[in-house]
């Protein structure tokens, strides 16, 4: 199989339509980690949230819909682009971190595999298509896109369902200042085997950071006083998550690029998870300043976290399925660019992959 480039031929997405606007959490409560009211009017720190992480609206899924009906729409529509026959897929990769979350509660549900219950949507008989998930929090859906990749180029698979899906609405703290970040959403990608192309995954870089770190994003009960301790909701530590992710992620975007043998200049796009604007515009000047660059190239990194927030696995692939579409302004991709991916969350995890359209 030596020649054979990974290429993404189908992107599809699913954005819900509720939106939520900084505006609804003007009547909320907010208490802090030591579960002491925070006393600042709920308007003035919702305007401070939009100072420091850029998002004004987030989308929340309808209560009857799941995560793994998301990412069924996400897919059918990825299936279409790619063109493919569904029966032909050797794998169906699911990246979550929830599961399905029971409506009216907070109860997950992982059994099955959300990625066999996609599999079971879709219509697929195939017993060779093998469907699994994988857990590495908000990189997930890239790493998912690196999994495919090495059983691509080992010869043991030539097409793949690569998923990245959540519903994250459902498990945040009303009470919690951070729960402002969080969204649904869904994505989804084929990736197939080509062989005497340019295009392709030129290379990836993995990291995790399993010390200290493991802390940074968990779960946790609501700040509010005498909440009952045995619900738990994802809890972060805002500021050790930007540390970390300043620190490392650049290094691990720039150890992609070097190996692709790509120049930092060639670089058309960078693709970043949506997780908070002022650590995503850290993150690439830092990438830039490795290699000795100060100005950053005009539109070089798309953002949908304004309008979409934080929707975790589903923030690259519903981006790169907008720039692809041509629905971002000043934002498109050509044959030939060379982009890339890089994302970071819980574990803690990096990941990057760089890619020629």
């Amino acid at each position: 199989m030596s020649g054979v480039k990974t290429v993404i031929t189908g992107i599809g997405s699913y954005i819900p339509e509720e939106m939520k606007s900084n505006k609804d959490f003007a009547s909320h409560e907010f208490y802090g980690e030591n579960n002491v009211k925070i006393e600042l009017p709920s308007e003035i720190i919702a305007a401070k949230f939009k100072q420091i992480t850029g998002i004004e609206q987030r989308r929340y899924a309808p209560r009857n819909i799941n995560t793994s009906d998301l990412a069924v729409i996400a897919s059918q529509r990825a299936i279409a682009d790619a063109g493919i026959d569904p029966e032909t897929l050797d794998q169906v990769i699911f990246a979550h971190n929830f599961g399905n979350v029971l409506d009216q509660t907070i109860q997950t549900d992982a059994m099955p595999a959300l990625a066999a219950r996609v599999k079971k949507a879709l219509g697929i008989k195939n017993p060779n298509c093998v469907a699994y998930d994988i857990l590495f929090g908000c990189p997930g859906w890239l790493q998912g896109l690196i999994q495919a990749d090495s059983y691509i180029k080992s010869g043991l698979a030539k097409k793949c369902l690569i998923i990245g899906a959540e519903t994250l609405s459902r498990v945040i703290d009303i009470y919690d200042r951070d729960s402002m970040i969080f969204s649904d959403g869904a994505g989804a990608c084929i990736a197939e085997a080509r062989e005497n192309t340019e295009s392709g995954i030129l290379s990836a870089s993995v990291q995790s950071h399993c010390g200290d770190e493991v802390g940074y994003l968990f779960m946790g009960k609501s700040n509010l006083p005498d909440a009952d301790p045995a619900v738990r909701y994802i809890k972060m530590k805002g500021r050790k998550v930007y540390e970390y992710a300043i620190k490392h992620v650049p290094a691990a975007m720039k150890d992609c690029l070097d190996k692709s043998d790509v120049d930092i200049h060639q670089l058309k796009k960078v693709f970043l998870h949506q997780a908070n604007e002022k650590m995503d515009e850290g993150i690439i000047k830092k990438m830039y300043e490795l290699y000795g660059i100060h100005e950053l190239p005009e539109y070089i990194m798309p953002m949908s976290i304004h309008h979409l927030g934080n929707s975790s696995v589903a923030t690259i692939p519903t981006l790169f399925d907008m720039v692809k579409r041509g629905e971002i302004e000043h934002q498109s991709i050509h044959p030939g660019d060379v982009v890339l991916f890089a994302s970071v969350g819980a574990g803690m995890n990096i990941n990057a992959v760089c890619y020629r359209i």
